[in-house]
């Protein structure tokens, strides 16, 4: 195969490069492109490489109108316009393919390569992971390559060398991004994330459907990275409170809390009655972006989240943070949360008729069982203390089971849950308890987030994932206000004290690596794991994270007492001046590295032809005494003499003049007019 490539004419060979190039740029984003973008991408590459191979004509300008209309049409229908992110980039992708139909010239080839640049580029705007930034530095020592081969047009120069050429080029372009990078001034990202699609697997989400999803898939992504000063809180308190759900119509909860975020106001919400106790756990937070406005703090904080510029926060009645706009990019913030807390009101009178209400003619066995519940004597004693107690008991004692594939549930959700299949997940468990609850009038609503999390040996960050989000329940008691029950550690105690995750079941080929990885060592891969997500950390800290507030405190660590953006352009601008003096210094350098002996020899010839003596490019110093002489006569036998003697300074063993004193007496001689 090498051999046959190594055989192709020159043309040929690069333009095959060049098409590899452009699919390694396009092909990370295949999973974003309409699937008949990425069809008709890798047939007029593949249709462009069998011309090159086949040496074969191009395709009319009649067939590339064609494509370009059928595109224009596909492009519209798929996204109904074509402007923005999601149009804008299935068009680039499209007009870098189909300008590879018209590789004539080298002009051509030319806007390939900033074409591919600009497509390189649009890979960022939907994922800035470590191994996006990976890719792409590949694709851009690619297509280097391809630019610097493009600038060899005699011969046959093997791509090594281009290669080297293209290293060479980026390593002295390093030094220059990295000064930008550090205070080039930050500014919002241009683009956002694809909207949340969680249906089927582990996740959170502003609406919780109870019943719809018969088996649910455990996401292993990163929701977010915890940092804590000190030593962290138990297992089991660790609760990152999320959206509070309190409307429920017998199939969704949803939200009472107004949306916050699009038109953010301290006025929409109402702050929580919050009282804390106990001393501070102090932690800082790198949430991966969402869309969504929550900001997930360790319950509770009675003090807003510090938030990088541009963004907000408030606390909702339901003790719940929320910014001022969606969460579309790598979020940092620092926190402080008491685990020991009281809120809510304490007398009955403020407490809202909604988290009572239930829908009409849903879980009749249920309201039936809370009926029966309050008839007993001994339970209903007890108060609403007691008969929480009581369905706590009756969860773990009656063979409930927490699962990933309960099955879909019907009409009657918590019927079903409390009498019939007794398994489910934690949404299944949580909205089976509340609904119980409400029957017992007992105020009560859902309250989603994460539980737990992990800590990374390698870095020290605890590691929450999506398959950590969790469901459980608030009930109002009467003198303590809200207070937290979670009816799933009733269930699986393992759940939220050792922390025991359910893991999905594996398919042949994952087992199949597993059992190899334990072959090997049972830590293994858990290592592996752990090195990679610290590695992924470590970039999403220092890279992505790198905020305009850590840029001015780069200037702080520089000796600015206040910085502004004003100081940080006149460092900018100071580094651009450095940068160019030692460029113009190592320029000059350069020029004096040369033989300074030629130099005042093509210095005393442009000073003859001056005066109007046409000499040979090639005539030596005696030549140029002997025409002198010739032509000048006796007033020019001084400048003969000098001449004489700066060949002698070249060639005689024991030279009168240094090159020195000849370059001090060049001004001096009586050079003809």
């Amino acid at each position: 195969m090498l051999t046959s490539i190594k055989a192709l004419p020159r043309d040929a060979r690069d333009t095959l490069f060049l098409l590899l190039a452009i699919g390694w740029v396009v092909l990370p984003q295949v999973d974003h492109l309409p699937w008949w973008c990425s069809l008709l991408v890798a047939g007029v590459l593949l249709w462009r490489g069998w011309l090159a191979v086949s040496s074969r004509k191009l395709p009319s300008q009649w067939w590339l109108v064609l494509l370009l209309a059928i595109t224009l049409g596909a492009t519209w229908v798929t996204h109904r316009t074509l402007l923005g992110r999601d149009a804008g980039v299935t068009l680039t992708v499209i007009l870098l393919a189909l300008k590879t139909l018209e590789l004539r010239a080298r002009r051509d080839a030319f806007v390939i390569f900033f074409l591919g640049f600009f497509t390189m580029l649009t890979n960022f705007f939907f994922s800035q992971s470590l191994v996006t930034a990976a890719a792409m530095l590949v694709a851009l020592l690619g297509l280097l390559t391809a630019l610097v081969n493009a600038h060899m047009p005699v011969g046959r120069p093997p791509l090594l060398r281009a290669a080297r050429t293209a290293t060479t080029m980026a390593l002295l372009g390093a030094p220059v991004m990295a000064v930008l990078f550090l205070l080039f001034p930050r500014i919002g990202p241009l683009w956002g994330i694809p909207g949340d699609a969680m249906s089927g697997r582990s996740g959170l989400s502003s609406s919780m459907q109870v019943g719809n999803i018969a088996s649910l898939a455990l996401d292993d992504s990163i929701a977010m990275r915890i940092r804590f000063e000190g030593p962290p809180p138990p297992q089991r308190d660790l609760y990152f409170r999320g959206p509070v759900l309190s409307s429920f119509d017998g199939r969704e909860w949803r939200s009472l809390q107004p949306r916050l975020g699009a038109r953010f106001s301290p006025g929409l919400a109402t702050p929580a009655r919050l009282e804390v106790g106990g001393a501070p756990t102090r932690y800082q937070v790198t949430l991966e972006p969402n869309n969504r406005p929550w900001i997930f703090v360790l319950d509770a904080a009675p003090r807003a989240p510090v938030l990088p510029g541009g963004f907000e926060a408030l606390m909702t009645g339901e003790l719940q943070w929320i910014a001022n706009r969606p969460v579309s990019d790598l979020l940092r913030y620092e926190a402080e949360s008491y685990t020991s807390f009281r809120y809510g009101p304490r007398l009955a009178p403020a407490v809202s008729p909604e988290y009572l209400e239930l829908p009409p003619g849903f879980n009749p066995r249920t309201q039936a069982l809370a009926r029966e519940m309050l008839a007993d004597p001994v339970l209903a004693g007890g108060g609403p203390t007691g008969l929480v107690n009581a369905a706590l008991q009756r969860l773990r004692g009656e063979g409930f089971r927490y699962t990933l594939e309960p099955g879909t549930y019907g009409q009657h959700t918590a019927d079903e849950f409390w009498f019939d299949r007794k398994e489910g997940f934690c949404e299944h468990i949580a909205s089976a308890f509340v609904v119980l609850m409400r029957s017992l009038d007992i105020p009560s609503r859902v309250v989603t987030g994460y539980q737990g999390g992990d800590r990374n040996p390698v870095d020290g960050f605890w590691t929450v994932r999506q398959s950590d989000a969790h469901a459980w329940a608030e009930v109002w008691l009467s003198g303590r206000g809200w207070v937290r029950v979670d009816p799933t550690a009733a269930v699986a105690p393992g759940r939220t004290g050792a922390f025991e995750r359910l893991q999905a079941p594996r398919g042949a080929i994952a087992s199949a690596f597993a059992s190899a990885f334990d072959v090997v060592t049972p830590t293994f891969a858990a290592s592996v794991r752990a090195g990679w997500e610290a590695l992924n950390n470590a970039w999403n800290q220092r890279v992505l994270n790198y905020t305009q507030s850590r840029q001015l405190d780069l200037l702080k660590n520089l000796g600015f007492e206040s910085p502004s953006w004003e100081d940080l352009s006149y460092v900018l601008i100071a580094v651009v001046v450095l940068v160019a003096a030692a460029g113009a210094g190592v320029t000059l350098w350069e020029r004096s590295q040369h033989d300074p002996w030629l130099r005042l020899l093509t210095r005393a010839r442009k000073r003859l032809a001056q005066a109007g003596v046409e000499l040979p490019a090639a005539s030596a110093p005696r030549q140029m005494a002997t025409l002198v002489t010739s032509r000048f006569g006796g007033p020019a036998k001084p400048l003969a003499d000098w001449l004489l003697q700066l060949e002698m300074q070249r060639y005689a063993r024991a030279p009168h003049s240094s090159l020195a004193a000849l370059q001090r007496e060049f001004n001096h001689l009586p050079w003809p007019q």
